[in-house]
């Protein structure tokens, strides 16, 4: 139907609208209207897709000149395909009501791995083989030889593309990776290029967080993006993460690299061009960008390009030498025995007193590694990946003096008897990634189901939003029940309890005693593989063989292909009506992306208070600096990353409103304030006294009664009025009022 949200006339392409949608619009709105940026906490399966679409899509349609572009980034290729297929229902729902063609173009966008049609490059396993062929056959040099020796091999799509493609603009519609794939392939089209070309021109934008927030591909693929776009980051809890990752680099090997850039005579003409141009300044190397995707470079470079090359890396020798001298001192700075910590100032000192390396052209290496290689005309780049790498490390810690730190460890965790020593230049702050994004555009909408306590996000990323808002779940009858277990032995997944026998039992007892009684599928999360495995293998000596199991169980392992294949079993195996059990681990792939929709997850078990490995010295260096920096205590941070995934774990359970589950924490720790006052409001609304500290036994009867009433019929009619509103219930003047209530709460 047609909603009228704070004067803006929305249409909503269901017949029934939840409260908490039309209170999300209204936020959605205000902070647009402010043209500033909001962080807004939605509960899991409540429409908040749907409702972000609706609010900006009426609002693109009714300030053209104000909002030119939605920027939609999620995580997943599943989620940026759900979010594309809510758009296709919103679009035809206007062509519907308005009798209007449509006139908005949508696309998505992922990587060359998800949207090549070249049969011999599509047929590539791995993401990184792809591009490395892609590039073999579409590089400007490539296609210039090409016109000269037809044997060349190109990419004919690409080339067809580029001739036609560029000329005759996509036709407005909502297209998503296989639409794109199909338009290519009747076309002729590279749909890869085509989608980079077209997202300048379409109305919407659904893509993964790294085309905006990784400075490497940001600088390629979102760079021309105008600034009045809106920008949303959907499923965002773990948006500080995604930008320290995106600016972080760890250099293993330096011995395998070996830079062996043969300077023949053949070269020395092409050489003696590019030393013209490097003295001009590096704008004109910026031609053929486009396709040379591995070239990119890791820190926004406008300044860079503005500048002339430093003469000590102008000409290719030089720069061979350069890169000779640095390897060799980053291959001494391996052979060590203890751990070393220091800035990035106190590495560019070290580097300068050692081997009189400056830090000017160590900011040009990036760049000028990218030059050398196109001129040198190099088709296989992947040969080139880790001097790349290092290129990337040395234009960025003489980028950023402030917000990294190095670390060289003798050892890695996992092997911490076998030397293989490892550098680590981390990124301590998730604000460097994501300034530019916030600077730039008008309004950056950051949302998901669990981002409690809101206001530590404005604070680890710097910015001011001029919303903050959490909702809740209205609901016509309870379908979640939160239960926190303790026993006689007090259950907890605590450093020092985890090899306790009696602890482990206890874990075991309950995952035993509410498989009899939830009638299909269970979840259950652990807090790291390694806990994981020991308790399995503990319950499989001493507990499970204790009866036989009622339900088949699976394992979620770190191998991709394993817990894809465990996944599909599991399903099957409640599908067959016996249901199952599926043991994962937070902060694993199950915990993130997979939605246990009704009876694939009927209760969900957190084993533990998931905290992070405390004795990272990557992770103790970004408490450091985060208490440092923004005065977030540590504990505070801990038990904040504990929670958010926590609430991650457990959510999975409820993907709906018509849909139900039981949230056990099995930890006695939960119980304590400081642990659930972190958790979302919607979750902790129903967390209440009765709930915390319950026995084995008290579980059970609890689980029972609420399993009872959950199997009752439950029609569409017991909810209309209250968690379900027809367009007349919503404009009731009652109505109305809790509405905005909902709204002031949060």
């Amino acid at each position: 139907f047609r909603l009228n949200i704070d004067g803006l006339l929305v249409y909503f392409p269901y017949d029934y609208i939840y409260p908490e949608q039309y209170s999300y619009m209204l936020e959605l709105k205000r902070t647009l209207d402010a043209k500033g940026h909001g962080v807004l906490e939605m509960p899991s399966g409540t429409g908040k897709t749907i409702s972000l679409l609706s609010l900006i899509v009426a609002y693109q349609k009714a300030y053209p000149l104000e909002v030119t572009k939605l920027v939609y980034c999620s995580r997943t290729v599943p989620e940026i395909e759900k979010v594309v297929e809510e758009l296709r229902k919103l679009m035809d729902y206007y062509t519907k009501q308005t009798e209007a063609k449509n006139d908005f173009l949508a696309l998505a966008l992922s990587s060359r791995k998800n949207l090549c049609i070249h049969p011999e490059v599509s047929s590539l396993r791995f993401g990184k083989e792809v591009d490395g062929k892609c590039h073999s056959l579409t590089a400007s040099y490539i296609r210039a030889q090409h016109h000269s020796n037809p044997s060349q091999p190109v990419c004919q799509f690409y080339e067809e593309f580029d001739v036609v493609g560029r000329q005759v603009p996509i036709a407005p519609g909502i297209y998503n990776l296989d639409d794109l794939k199909d338009f290519g392939r009747r076309k002729g089209w590279c749909p890869y290029f085509l989608a980079r070309y077209a997202i300048l021109h379409a109305n919407i934008v659904v893509y993964s967080y790294h085309y905006l927030l990784d400075p490497k591909i940001a600088d390629l693929v979102s760079k021309e993006l105008a600034k009045k776009s809106v920008v949303v980051f959907d499923e965002a809890h773990n948006i500080d993460n995604v930008c320290i990752d995106s600016m972080s680099v760890n250099i293993t090997r330096v011995n395998s690299l070996v830079f062996y850039l043969l300077l023949h005579e053949e070269y020395a003409a092409k050489l003696r061009e590019e030393y013209r141009r490097l003295v001009e300044g590096l704008k004109e190397a910026n031609v053929a960008r486009e396709t040379d995707v591995y070239l990119s470079n890791p820190v926004l470079p406008d300044e860079i390009l503005q500048e002339a090359v430093p003469g000590s890396i102008r000409t290719a020798e030089h720069f061979r030498g350069f890169m000779k001298r640095f390897l060799e001192y980053l291959k001494a700075r391996l052979r060590i025995h203890h751990v070393v910590q220091e800035s990035a100032p106190q590495f560019l000192k070290d580097i300068y007193e050692k081997v009189c390396i400056d830090r000017k052209p160590l900011r040009f290496c990036a760049e000028r590694l990218r030059s050398l290689l196109r001129t040198l005309e190099i088709a296989d780049i992947a040969d080139f990946s880790a001097v790349t790498l290092i290129s990337h490390f040395a234009t960025l810690v003489s980028t950023y003096s402030k917000g990294f730190t190095i670390i060289i460890e003798p050892f890695e965790d996992r092997t911490p008897t076998i030397a293989n020593p490892v550098l680590h230049f981390s990124c301590m702050d998730p604000s460097i990634a994501i300034k530019p994004v916030f600077g730039r555009f008008q309004s950056v909408i950051i949302t998901s189901g669990t981002l409690s306590p809101l206001d530590i996000y404005p604070r680890i990323l710097d910015f001011r939003p001029v919303t903050m808002a959490s909702f809740t779940m209205t609901l016509a009858r309870t379908c979640l029940c939160p239960l926190v277990r303790n026993d006689q032995v007090a259950m907890t997944s605590k450093f020092e309890t985890r090899e306790d026998f009696a602890v482990i039992r206890n874990y075991g007892n309950l995952l035993l005693e509410m498989s009899a009684i939830v009638p299909a599928g269970i979840v259950a999360f652990f807090t790291s593989y390694i806990y994981m495995e020991n308790i399995v293998a503990s319950w499989y000596e001493q507990v499970w063989h204790l009866r036989e199991h009622p339900k088949k169980h699976f394992i979620e392992t770190q191998d991709a292909a394993e817990t894809s294949m465990a996944l599909e079993k599991y399903q099957e195996a409640c599908e067959n009506g016996r249901g199952a059990i599926l043991l994962s681990v937070a902060r694993g792939k199950v915990s993130e992306g997979i939605d246990f929709v009704h009876h694939y997850g009927r209760a969900v078990i957190m084993f533990g208070v998931p905290y992070v490995y405390t004795q990272s010295r990557i992770l103790k260096a970004r408490l450091e600096y985060l208490r440092d920096q923004f005065q977030i205590r540590e504990n505070d941070f801990l038990t904040f990353d504990a929670m958010r995934h926590a609430a991650q774990c457990v959510g999975r359970a409820i993907r709906g409103k018509t849909d139900y589950g039981l949230m056990i924490f099995a930890d006695k720790r939960y119980a304590r304030v400081d642990k659930r006052g972190k958790l979302p409001r919607w979750i902790q609304e129903h967390l209440t006294d009765g709930s915390l500290n319950l026995t084995i036994d008290e579980t059970v009867q609890l689980s029972k009664h609420f399993l009872r009433q959950m199997a009752q019929p439950f029609r569409r009619e017991d909810q209309l009025g209250l968690s379900l509103l027809t367009l007349e219930q919503l404009q009731s003047e009652d109505m109305l009022q809790k509405i905005a209530q909902i709204a002031q709460q949060a």
